[in-house]
């Protein structure tokens, strides 16, 4: 029975193949271009992608190039080629200004560039490139059908650049350059108000002030210890129930004993 199954197996593909080499030599352009439909609504993009793209330089401005670039297109992105298919969907979109896709087009050309954004700890400039371009959209299509989503995804993406931020500052901190930490933990908050690592951004603040001056030459101990308190009082002040509260009111003694004996 395997055997019939498998021998019925080969010559299903051996006829699908021949049947393919049909379609790829004929010079029917309507019989290749509904076979090239037929294979996309299929998902066999493998086969649906050359056909298209033969079909750009046969059907060229007849009425349907229109398609034949929108389904193009789509072959390359449902392939994962998202680098060629952002660059089609925008060929669409300045191809046909008025063609029945383009609002989804100039969405799907963004998205392509969303879908190139790598982890946070990579390279940020596709996911630059994905803010602006679906920002783009955004005020091509204030009422657009996508509008929401380029919203969320524009967030996704803050939300990404900042935690890289975080962490570029947070990595000062961990190897004890505290003066930069500090610069960078404060920029991170001033370019990602709305990061959710902002409390802990605070936080590294407050410990690196302390550090700092523990570690500072007398001349600079009792100025970076006043800043350590203020500091302090901007943590207290913006997180009074914070899971690191004990940790920065005991940060907060030691200062104050450390000003004290200096004093003294």
């Amino acid at each position: 029975m395997k055997k019939h199954l498998l021998f019925l197996s080969i010559i299903l593909l051996l006829f699908s193949c021949g049947e393919y080499q049909k379609v790829l030599k004929s010079s029917d352009v309507n019989y290749k271009y509904n076979k090239a439909i037929e294979y996309y609504e299929k998902e066999d993009f493998a086969r649906a992608m050359p056909l298209f793209r033969e079909l750009t330089t046969m059907l060229k401005a007849t009425k349907k190039s229109e398609e034949v670039m929108y389904y193009l297109a789509y072959c390359h992105y449902n392939n994962s080629d998202f680098i060629t298919s952002s660059y089609l969907f925008k060929n669409y979109v300045s191809t046909f200004p008025n063609g029945s896709h383009v609002e989804e087009c100039f969405f799907m050309g963004a998205y392509c560039v969303y879908s190139e954004s790598p982890s946070y700890s990579l390279d940020a400039t596709y996911t630059q490139k994905a803010i602006e371009e679906f920002q783009e959209y955004i005020n091509k299509y204030p009422n657009g059908s996508r509008k929401s989503e380029c919203e969320n995804l524009i967030l996704e993406l803050h939300n990404k650049l900042a935690y890289k931020a975080f962490e570029n500052a947070k990595q000062y901190y961990t190897t004890e350059y505290y003066k930069s930490a500090i610069i960078s933990l404060n920029n991170m908050l001033i370019d990602y108000p709305a990061s959710k690592h902002r409390e802990e951004a605070h936080f590294l603040i407050l410990k690196s002030s302390f550090e700092l001056a523990i570690n500072s030459i007398s001349s600079k101990i009792e100025e970076r210890l006043q800043n350590t308190i203020d500091a302090y009082l901007v943590f207290n002040d913006n997180y009074p129930n914070s899971k690191y509260i004990k940790q920065a009111e005991k940060i907060e003694q030691q200062t104050r004993e450390n000003l004290n004996n200096l004093n003294n």
